[in-house]
């Protein structure tokens, strides 16, 4: 290595094994492109488009638009991961953090290449421009380049991580006044379905994750399907134990046929009360946080105070001896 070092240095200058790996990465890109995009077409998709097409034919003007809008449709193959559980995972982890889009997992990966090699690019530059003022190190011009990029690629994996937490966090704040105010529709006479359109309605101001959740519970149950299943799949998207136990609940009360309004009723109180006990654990752990802060605040002034005197007279008399 250190041969081929020196044998770059000498014909390219100081800055030759950097662009010795930049070409080297430009051509692997080069000659991988050419494969990813002309990948043939499976023959399921193509008799899925021509199904598509014919029935758009004979129906007219289609329902969904979608389709011709999305300009990453033709890259799908090299963008979206081909292995259904890895699939099923990103998906479930864009819509735990308010993605819900089909083409949210495209996005997605299309946006950790974009920013990766856009970063990429930049790291390149600024390697240029100091090997051109200076005489860096190659460790040092290749870390320049290599970090950005990294960076770039992990930013929208950080993004929907941090999403994904804060729409947890706004859940579960939300859900014990939620269901208290189902309850309470429930008391009042409304069915179980009502009370969630409601719901949905009234804590949109304060909770919108929340009430997005109960929207797509009462427009699924409105479009016919199982009410058992959108239950389970408003848990999944959700990601809370608090509404997996909530649909547990419900579950049960439907199977076993007991009264929903009681159900509710002793659940919320829990909820109630689970909320104050996370409340309580948080008062707790503020003594043990302000510690260091309080240590670092309080104890060199008082240290200054007590010790400040006695260090001044001990300068002072050292000096009276040297004289």
């Amino acid at each position: 290595m250190e041969l081929i070092f020196d044998f770059l240095t000498a014909k390219l200058g100081p800055a030759g094994p950097l662009y010795a790996i930049g070409g080297l990465g430009v051509l692997l890109v080069l000659l991988t492109l050419p494969v990813l995009l002309k990948r043939r077409e499976d023959p399921m998709d193509k008799l899925a488009r021509h199904k598509r097409a014919s029935k758009s034919n004979t129906e007219g003007v289609s329902l969904r638009q979608g389709n011709k809008n999305d300009k990453l449709q033709k890259y799908s193959t090299f963008l979206e991961p081909q292995n259904q559980e890895e699939y099923s995972s990103i998906r479930l982890k864009l819509m735990q953090a308010g993605y819900r889009d089909k083409t949210a997992v495209r996005t997605f990966h299309f946006a950790q290449f974009a920013l990766g090699l856009g970063a990429l690019i930049l790291g390149a530059l600024y390697a240029v421009l100091s090997s051109a003022t200076g005489t860096p190190s190659t460790q040092s011009l290749i870390l320049s380049i290599l970090i950005p990029g990294a960076i770039g690629y992990m930013a929208p994996k950080y993004w929907v991580t941090k999403r994904q937490q804060q729409r947890r966090e706004e859940i579960t704040n939300g859900f014990p006044d939620s269901l208290d105010m189902m309850l309470v529709c429930v008391e009042a006479g409304q069915s179980l379905d009502q009370s969630i359109v409601r719901v949905s309605k009234e804590i949109r101001a304060g909770y919108p994750a929340l009430a997005d959740e109960f929207e797509i519970v009462s427009h699924e149950i409105k479009a016919g399907k199982d009410k058992v299943e959108v239950l389970r799949d408003m848990s999944e998207r959700a990601g809370v134990t608090d509404v997996a136990s909530f649909v547990t609940v419900l579950i049960q009360s439907a199977t076993f046929g007991t009264s929903v309004a009681e159900a509710l009723r002793v659940f919320s109180a829990e909820m109630r009360d689970k909320r104050v006990m996370r409340a309580e654990e948080k008062a707790n752990t503020l003594p043990t946080k302000m510690t260091l802060a309080t240590m670092m605040l309080t104890v060199p002034p008082l240290l200054i105070i007590l010790l400040g005197p006695s260090i001044y007279n001990i300068v002072e008399t050292l000096g009276k001896f040297k004289m």
